[in-house]
């Protein structure tokens, strides 16, 4: 894709959030691993953390990692591989499991601060088959060599076109 070409926006409506928020809580699995926290990956695994801290009956946590401020993500990070090494079970929650470099950054960053592998799973709304970050659960599951349309959630639709074009564009490989 030439940078001056518009990617396919696929708009999520509202009702589509809502159900797949409904299909990753209602996964047997992660209602057997019970976790303890819902934890929010800002910014767009915030709202879906909601819906599922609502939908699994559990409080949630969140943690501002797109806002590139290292220490302040670094922070909460580290409070959180502590609950984890004391026992308790952490379920990080994003919107898409695109690339992987955000849960492989979340995953590195815990592991160094000690925490427990056991008590660590991820969901997300759309996970990439091609991801080089594994998920634990999700809704649906698409292949980037084949499906390159760019995914806007409701939250995100609130932007000005251009701006989401433009956001789409600042990782060009997800689209050649």
């Amino acid at each position: 894709m030439k940078t001056e070409d518009k990617p396919e926006l696929h708009f999520i409506s509202h009702d589509q959030f809502v159900d797949d928020v409904g299909t990753v809580a209602g996964n047997a699995a992660l209602r057997d691993w019970k976790p303890d926290f819902v934890i929010g990956i800002g910014r767009g695994g915030l709202a879906p953390a909601v819906y599922m801290s609502h939908a699994l009956a559990l409080p949630m946590l969140s943690i501002d990692y797109s806002s590139e401020e290292p220490s302040f993500a670094d922070q909460l990070l580290r409070k959180t591989a502590a609950k984890s090494a004391a026992g308790e079970r952490l379920l990080f929650v994003d919107d898409i499991n695109d690339s992987g470099g955000t849960i492989q950054q979340i995953r590195e960053i815990l592991a160094a601060d000690g925490c427990a592998d056991a008590n660590l799973k991820f969901a997300v709304l759309i996970n990439n088959s091609r991801s080089r970050s594994h998920v634990d659960f999700w809704a649906k599951m698409i292949d980037r060599d084949s499906d390159k349309r760019w995914f806007v959630f409701p939250w995100e639709a609130m932007g000005a076109e251009n701006a989401i074009v433009e956001e789409s564009l600042s990782v060009p490989e997800r689209f050649a």
